[in-house]
C-alpha cells in the first residue's frame, strides 16, 4: 500500500505545483516522498496529521507549505514554532537551500520524528530541533516566523506576535477566525487565498 501512495503523492505533486506557485525538481520530489514515506510510518504512533489520501497529503499539506516560499528573502532565517510533523517547514527546506530554521517543537516525541525528517531530507544542516514550548524560549535571531497547526493556536497568538522579534514578518495559516484576531490586534497584513480553498489564507504579518 506505502508504495502506491508514494506514488500517487509524486504524481499529485509533479501535476499540481504550478497551481501553488512552484516548481520541483526531480531531486526535490524524491526528497519529499521519502519524507512523506517516513511520515506514513510514524503516523499511526504519533499522531502527526489527521489520515488523509496521498493526493490530499500532496495539496493540503506540502504545497501548501510552498506557499511560503515567495514571501521568503534570500538566507531567510525562520522560526517554526508548532512544526508536529514538520509543516510547513520541510518542505521549504527541502526547496530552498539557502533557508536557515529553527524548528520549535513541544512534543519530544514529535522532536525526535523532526530530526529523522531532516535526516532523510538531507536538510540536517540547515536546522535545529528544539523539544520546548516556544513561550519558554528566548526568541531566536530570525526574520521570519510560522506556524501552521499550533496547538490553542487563537489562544497563544497575542504570546506569539509578542515572541516575535522586531523586526519581522509571521507568516500564518488559518482562515476567518485568524484574521478577525489580527484585524483586532491591529497589525498590518495581507491575506493570500490558498488554492481549492474558500476559507483558507496564508497571512502575511509585518512587525517592524
Amino acid at each position: 500500500m506505502t508504495a502506491s501512495q508514494v506514488k500517487e503523492f509524486r504524481r499529485t505533486l509533479l501535476a499540481q505545483a504550478a497551481r501553488y506557485q512552484t516548481e520541483l525538481n526531480d531531486l526535490e520530489i524524491a526528497r519529499l516522498s521519502g519524507y512523506y514515506e517516513l511520515l506514513l510510518a510514524w503516523n499511526p504512533r504519533l499522531h502527526l496529521v489527521a489520515p488523509c489520501p496521498a493526493a490530499e497529503f500532496a495539496t493540503r499539506h506540502v504545497l501548501e507549505s510552498l506557499l511560503l516560499l515567495p514571501q521568503l528573502r534570500s538566507d531567510a532565517r525562520i522560526a517554526d514554532v508548532g512544526s508536529g510533523a514538520g509543516l510547513p517547514i520541510v518542505p521549504v527546506l527541502v526547496a530552498r537551500a539557502d533557508i536557515r530554521a529553527v524548528i520549535i517543537e513541544s512534543s519530544p516525541k514529535k522532536s525526535v520524528f523532526l530530526r529523522e525528517a531532516l535526516a532523510v531530507t538531507a536538510t540536517s544542516a540547515q536546522a535545529t530541533v528544539i523539544a520546548e514550548r516556544f513561550e519558554s524560549i528566548p526568541t531566536p535571531e530570525v526574520n521570519y516566523v510560522t506556524c501552521r497547526a499550533l496547538d490553542r493556536f487563537i489562544e497563544l497568538f497575542p504570546k506569539l506576535v509578542q515572541w516575535s522579534p522586531q523586526p519581522s514578518s509571521l507568516l500564518l495559516f488559518g482562515g476567518d477566525t485568524l484574521r478577525q484576531q489580527i484585524e483586532s490586534a491591529g497589525l498590518p497584513f495581507i491575506a493570500v487565498k490558498v488554492p481549492e480553498s474558500e476559507q483558507r489564507f496564508l497571512f502575511v504579518i509585518e512587525r517592524s
